[in-house]
Protein backbone atom coordinates (compact mmCIF):
# COMPACT_ATOMS: atom_id res chain seq x y z
CA UNK A 1 0.00 0.00 0.00
CA UNK A 2 2.79 2.41 0.92
CA UNK A 3 4.55 1.63 -2.37
CA UNK A 4 1.38 2.44 -4.31
CA UNK A 5 0.98 5.75 -2.48
CA UNK A 6 4.65 6.62 -3.10
CA UNK A 7 4.31 5.77 -6.78
CA UNK A 8 1.21 7.92 -7.01
CA UNK A 9 3.00 10.85 -5.38
CA UNK A 10 5.92 10.52 -7.78
CA UNK A 11 3.58 10.53 -10.77
CA UNK A 12 1.75 13.55 -9.37
CA UNK A 13 5.02 15.39 -8.79
CA UNK A 14 6.13 14.68 -12.36
CA UNK A 15 2.83 15.88 -13.79
CA UNK A 16 2.97 18.98 -11.60
CA UNK A 17 6.49 19.79 -12.80
CA UNK A 18 5.46 19.37 -16.42
CA UNK A 19 2.45 21.62 -15.85
CA UNK A 20 4.56 24.41 -14.32
CA UNK A 21 5.19 27.29 -16.69
CA UNK A 22 8.43 27.21 -18.65
CA UNK A 23 10.57 30.34 -18.16
CA UNK A 24 9.69 32.99 -20.72
CA UNK A 25 12.39 34.04 -23.18
CA UNK A 26 13.83 37.49 -22.68
CA UNK A 27 12.84 39.22 -25.91
CA UNK A 28 15.42 41.73 -27.08
CA UNK A 29 14.61 43.79 -30.16
CA UNK A 30 17.68 44.40 -32.32
CA UNK A 31 15.80 46.20 -35.09
CA UNK A 32 12.39 46.12 -36.78
CA UNK A 33 12.88 42.61 -38.15
CA UNK A 34 15.48 40.93 -35.92
CA UNK A 35 14.76 39.82 -32.35
CA UNK A 36 16.83 37.76 -29.94
CA UNK A 37 14.97 35.35 -27.67
CA UNK A 38 17.37 34.88 -24.76
CA UNK A 39 16.99 31.77 -22.62
CA UNK A 40 18.10 31.07 -19.03
CA UNK A 41 21.86 30.85 -18.36
CA UNK A 42 21.87 27.44 -16.69
CA UNK A 43 21.96 23.73 -17.37
CA UNK A 44 18.71 21.85 -18.08
CA UNK A 45 16.74 21.23 -14.90
CA UNK A 46 13.20 20.49 -13.78
CA UNK A 47 12.34 24.19 -13.42
CA UNK A 48 13.47 25.31 -16.88
CA UNK A 49 12.34 22.01 -18.46
CA UNK A 50 15.42 22.03 -20.67
CA UNK A 51 15.00 25.59 -21.92
CA UNK A 52 18.42 27.26 -21.73
CA UNK A 53 19.38 28.48 -25.19
CA UNK A 54 19.24 31.66 -27.26
CA UNK A 55 17.24 31.75 -30.48
CA UNK A 56 16.98 34.50 -33.07
CA UNK A 57 13.88 35.58 -34.99
CA UNK A 58 14.34 37.17 -38.42
CA UNK A 59 11.08 38.42 -39.93
CA UNK A 60 11.01 38.18 -43.71
CA UNK A 61 8.51 39.32 -46.30
CA UNK A 62 6.09 36.43 -45.78
CA UNK A 63 7.54 34.31 -43.00
CA UNK A 64 10.04 33.95 -40.19
CA UNK A 65 13.58 32.58 -40.24
CA UNK A 66 14.31 31.05 -36.82
CA UNK A 67 17.89 30.36 -35.75
CA UNK A 68 18.01 27.47 -33.22
CA UNK A 69 14.91 25.85 -31.78
CA UNK A 70 15.56 24.55 -28.27
CA UNK A 71 15.86 21.17 -26.58
CA UNK A 72 12.43 19.63 -27.20
CA UNK A 73 9.16 19.77 -29.08
CA UNK A 74 7.68 21.57 -26.08
CA UNK A 75 10.40 24.23 -26.14
CA UNK A 76 9.90 24.68 -29.88
CA UNK A 77 6.20 25.33 -29.23
CA UNK A 78 7.16 27.68 -26.39
CA UNK A 79 9.30 29.68 -28.82
CA UNK A 80 6.51 29.63 -31.40
CA UNK A 81 4.20 31.30 -28.88
CA UNK A 82 6.79 34.01 -28.25
CA UNK A 83 7.21 34.53 -31.99
CA UNK A 84 3.45 34.86 -32.46
CA UNK A 85 3.54 37.90 -30.16
CA UNK A 86 6.04 39.55 -32.51
CA UNK A 87 4.47 38.70 -35.88
CA UNK A 88 1.56 36.67 -37.31
CA UNK A 89 3.89 35.30 -40.00
CA UNK A 90 4.71 31.57 -39.81
CA UNK A 91 8.15 30.08 -39.31
CA UNK A 92 9.14 29.00 -42.82
CA UNK A 93 12.89 28.49 -42.36
CA UNK A 94 15.07 27.17 -39.53
CA UNK A 95 18.84 27.48 -39.30
CA UNK A 96 20.71 25.24 -36.85
CA UNK A 97 24.08 26.60 -35.71
CA UNK A 98 25.32 23.15 -34.63
CA UNK A 99 24.06 19.68 -33.72
CA UNK A 100 23.75 19.93 -29.92
CA UNK A 101 20.25 19.05 -28.77
CA UNK A 102 19.54 22.35 -27.06
CA UNK A 103 19.81 24.01 -30.49
CA UNK A 104 18.10 21.42 -32.73
CA UNK A 105 15.51 19.23 -31.02
CA UNK A 106 12.80 21.88 -31.23
CA UNK A 107 12.91 21.57 -35.04
CA UNK A 108 10.05 19.09 -34.88
CA UNK A 109 7.65 21.77 -33.63
CA UNK A 110 7.83 23.64 -36.96
CA UNK A 111 6.20 21.35 -39.48
CA UNK A 112 6.99 22.15 -43.10
CA UNK A 113 9.82 24.57 -42.37
CA UNK A 114 12.97 24.30 -44.47
CA UNK A 115 15.85 23.39 -42.15
CA UNK A 116 19.37 24.56 -42.99
CA UNK A 117 22.65 23.44 -41.40
CA UNK A 118 26.12 22.30 -42.36
CA UNK A 119 26.56 18.81 -43.76
CA UNK A 120 28.44 17.76 -40.61
CA UNK A 121 25.67 19.09 -38.38
CA UNK A 122 23.05 17.11 -40.30
CA UNK A 123 25.08 13.90 -39.97
CA UNK A 124 25.60 14.46 -36.24
CA UNK A 125 21.89 15.19 -35.62
CA UNK A 126 21.10 11.87 -37.30
CA UNK A 127 23.80 10.07 -35.30
CA UNK A 128 23.39 11.61 -31.83
CA UNK A 129 19.89 13.07 -31.72
CA UNK A 130 18.37 10.39 -29.50
CA UNK A 131 21.36 10.57 -27.15
CA UNK A 132 20.55 14.25 -26.62
CA UNK A 133 16.90 13.39 -25.89
CA UNK A 134 18.05 10.92 -23.25
CA UNK A 135 20.34 13.57 -21.80
CA UNK A 136 17.67 16.25 -21.41
CA UNK A 137 15.23 13.73 -19.94
CA UNK A 138 17.82 12.58 -17.41
CA UNK A 139 18.79 16.14 -16.44
CA UNK A 140 15.22 17.41 -16.06
CA UNK A 141 13.56 14.25 -14.77
CA UNK A 142 10.87 14.78 -17.40
CA UNK A 143 9.75 12.85 -20.47
CA UNK A 144 9.46 14.34 -23.97
CA UNK A 145 7.62 11.65 -25.96
CA UNK A 146 6.90 13.91 -28.93
CA UNK A 147 10.51 15.01 -29.40
CA UNK A 148 12.44 13.42 -32.25
CA UNK A 149 15.54 14.58 -34.15
CA UNK A 150 14.76 16.34 -37.43
CA UNK A 151 17.91 16.98 -39.47
CA UNK A 152 18.38 19.65 -42.11
CA UNK A 153 16.89 19.35 -45.58
CA UNK A 154 19.39 21.88 -47.01
CA UNK A 155 23.09 21.86 -46.17
CA UNK A 156 26.24 23.87 -46.77
CA UNK A 157 29.83 22.65 -46.67
CA UNK A 158 32.24 23.42 -43.84
CA UNK A 159 34.83 26.17 -44.33
CA UNK A 160 32.59 28.12 -46.72
CA UNK A 161 30.59 31.34 -46.79
CA UNK A 162 27.35 31.11 -48.78
CA UNK A 163 25.30 34.18 -49.67
CA UNK A 164 21.55 33.67 -49.82
CA UNK A 165 18.40 35.74 -49.95
CA UNK A 166 15.63 34.07 -47.97
CA UNK A 167 12.19 35.67 -48.02
CA UNK A 168 13.68 39.06 -48.85
CA UNK A 169 16.43 38.84 -46.20
CA UNK A 170 20.04 38.92 -47.35
CA UNK A 171 22.24 36.67 -45.25
CA UNK A 172 25.59 34.92 -45.29
CA UNK A 173 25.80 31.34 -44.04
CA UNK A 174 29.31 31.28 -42.57
CA UNK A 175 30.51 27.74 -41.84
CA UNK A 176 33.98 28.06 -40.30
CA UNK A 177 36.34 25.18 -39.72
CA UNK A 178 35.21 23.16 -36.72
CA UNK A 179 35.32 25.37 -33.62
CA UNK A 180 32.71 24.69 -30.93
CA UNK A 181 31.74 21.52 -32.83
CA UNK A 182 32.76 19.85 -36.11
CA UNK A 183 29.71 21.34 -37.86
CA UNK A 184 29.34 24.97 -36.78
CA UNK A 185 27.33 27.51 -38.77
CA UNK A 186 27.03 31.25 -38.13
CA UNK A 187 24.52 33.61 -39.74
CA UNK A 188 25.63 37.08 -40.77
CA UNK A 189 23.01 39.68 -41.72
CA UNK A 190 24.99 42.37 -43.60
CA UNK A 191 22.06 44.77 -43.97
CA UNK A 192 21.36 44.57 -40.23
CA UNK A 193 24.92 44.48 -38.89
CA UNK A 194 24.11 41.31 -36.90
CA UNK A 195 26.11 38.11 -36.51
CA UNK A 196 24.34 35.09 -34.98
CA UNK A 197 27.11 32.80 -33.76
CA UNK A 198 25.59 29.88 -31.87
CA UNK A 199 27.91 28.57 -29.17
CA UNK A 200 31.04 29.83 -30.90
CA UNK A 201 30.15 32.85 -28.75
CA UNK A 202 28.91 32.75 -25.16
CA UNK A 203 28.52 35.72 -22.85
CA UNK A 204 28.83 35.51 -19.06
CA UNK A 205 28.65 31.73 -19.46
CA UNK A 206 31.66 29.39 -19.47
CA UNK A 207 31.60 27.69 -22.88
CA UNK A 208 31.81 23.93 -23.24
CA UNK A 209 34.79 22.57 -25.14
CA UNK A 210 33.51 18.96 -25.09
CA UNK A 211 33.21 18.68 -28.90
CA UNK A 212 35.49 21.61 -29.68
CA UNK A 213 38.66 22.36 -31.58
CA UNK A 214 40.13 24.96 -29.28
CA UNK A 215 42.93 26.41 -31.38
CA UNK A 216 40.73 26.65 -34.48
CA UNK A 217 37.97 28.19 -32.34
CA UNK A 218 40.41 30.88 -31.20
CA UNK A 219 41.13 31.65 -34.86
CA UNK A 220 37.40 31.87 -35.58
CA UNK A 221 36.99 34.39 -32.76
CA UNK A 222 39.75 36.46 -34.34
CA UNK A 223 37.98 36.32 -37.71
CA UNK A 224 34.65 37.35 -36.15
CA UNK A 225 36.23 40.57 -34.91
CA UNK A 226 37.07 41.51 -38.51
CA UNK A 227 33.42 41.52 -39.59
CA UNK A 228 31.49 44.82 -39.83
CA UNK A 229 28.83 43.46 -37.46
CA UNK A 230 27.81 45.66 -34.54
CA UNK A 231 25.59 43.20 -32.64
CA UNK A 232 26.58 39.60 -31.87
CA UNK A 233 24.05 37.00 -30.73
CA UNK A 234 25.73 34.27 -28.64
CA UNK A 235 24.36 30.80 -28.08
CA UNK A 236 24.02 31.53 -24.36
CA UNK A 237 23.98 34.78 -22.41
CA UNK A 238 23.26 38.43 -23.25
CA UNK A 239 23.90 40.08 -26.60
CA UNK A 240 27.54 40.98 -27.25
CA UNK A 241 29.56 43.86 -28.67
CA UNK A 242 32.81 43.53 -30.60
CA UNK A 243 34.63 44.34 -27.36
CA UNK A 244 32.91 41.36 -25.72
CA UNK A 245 34.05 39.13 -28.59
CA UNK A 246 37.61 40.43 -28.19
CA UNK A 247 37.49 39.64 -24.46
CA UNK A 248 36.35 36.07 -25.13
CA UNK A 249 39.11 35.69 -27.71
CA UNK A 250 41.70 36.89 -25.20
CA UNK A 251 40.42 34.54 -22.46
CA UNK A 252 40.52 31.49 -24.69
CA UNK A 253 43.90 32.32 -26.22
CA UNK A 254 45.35 32.86 -22.74
CA UNK A 255 43.89 29.57 -21.52
CA UNK A 256 45.36 27.65 -24.45
CA UNK A 257 48.76 29.30 -24.01
CA UNK A 258 48.77 28.54 -20.27
CA UNK A 259 47.93 24.89 -20.84
CA UNK A 260 50.65 24.64 -23.49
CA UNK A 261 53.26 26.11 -21.13
CA UNK A 262 52.26 23.63 -18.44
CA UNK A 263 52.34 20.70 -20.84
CA UNK A 264 55.87 21.58 -21.95
CA UNK A 265 56.92 21.60 -18.27
CA UNK A 266 55.66 18.03 -17.98
CA UNK A 267 52.57 18.81 -15.89
CA UNK A 268 49.29 16.95 -16.24
CA UNK A 269 45.98 18.77 -16.70
CA UNK A 270 45.10 18.76 -12.99
CA UNK A 271 48.51 20.24 -12.14
CA UNK A 272 48.21 22.78 -14.93
CA UNK A 273 44.88 24.03 -13.58
CA UNK A 274 46.64 25.19 -10.40
CA UNK A 275 49.00 27.37 -12.51
CA UNK A 276 46.30 29.13 -14.55
CA UNK A 277 44.80 32.54 -13.83
CA UNK A 278 41.09 31.72 -14.02
CA UNK A 279 39.87 34.87 -12.28
CA UNK A 280 37.95 36.13 -15.33
CA UNK A 281 36.28 32.76 -15.83
CA UNK A 282 35.21 32.29 -12.21
CA UNK A 283 32.62 35.08 -12.42
CA UNK A 284 30.74 33.25 -15.20
CA UNK A 285 27.82 30.85 -15.03
CA UNK A 286 28.69 27.13 -15.35
CA UNK A 287 32.33 27.65 -14.36
CA UNK A 288 32.32 24.69 -11.97
CA UNK A 289 30.44 22.51 -14.44
CA UNK A 290 32.58 23.20 -17.52
CA UNK A 291 36.07 24.39 -16.63
CA UNK A 292 37.57 21.04 -15.65
CA UNK A 293 36.48 19.48 -18.91
CA UNK A 294 37.60 22.53 -20.87
CA UNK A 295 41.13 22.33 -19.47
CA UNK A 296 41.25 18.59 -20.16
CA UNK A 297 40.07 19.06 -23.76
CA UNK A 298 42.66 21.80 -24.29
CA UNK A 299 45.38 19.61 -22.76
CA UNK A 300 44.57 16.75 -25.14
CA UNK A 301 44.68 19.11 -28.10
CA UNK A 302 48.01 20.59 -26.99
CA UNK A 303 49.36 17.08 -26.45
CA UNK A 304 48.34 16.03 -29.97
CA UNK A 305 49.86 19.19 -31.48
CA UNK A 306 53.18 18.57 -29.71
CA UNK A 307 53.35 14.80 -30.23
Amino acid sequence: MKKCILAGLLIFATLLAQAAPMPAPKVQKINARVYALLGPMELPNKHNQGYMVNSTVIIGDKGVILVDTGFSDEIGKHLAQAIAKLTPKPVTHIINTHHHGDHTLGNIAFKGAEIISTQECKALVEKTGYEWIDQVQNMTGLKFPHTKPVPASVTVAQDTRTERVIDGVKLVLWAPKGSHTPGDLMVYLPDDGVLIAGDILTNRVTPSFRDGFVKTWIGTLEAIQKTPAKVFVPGHGPLMTKADVAAMHQRMASLYAGVEVGYKKGLNDAEIRKTLDLSQWKTMALFDENMGGDINRTYLEVEAANF
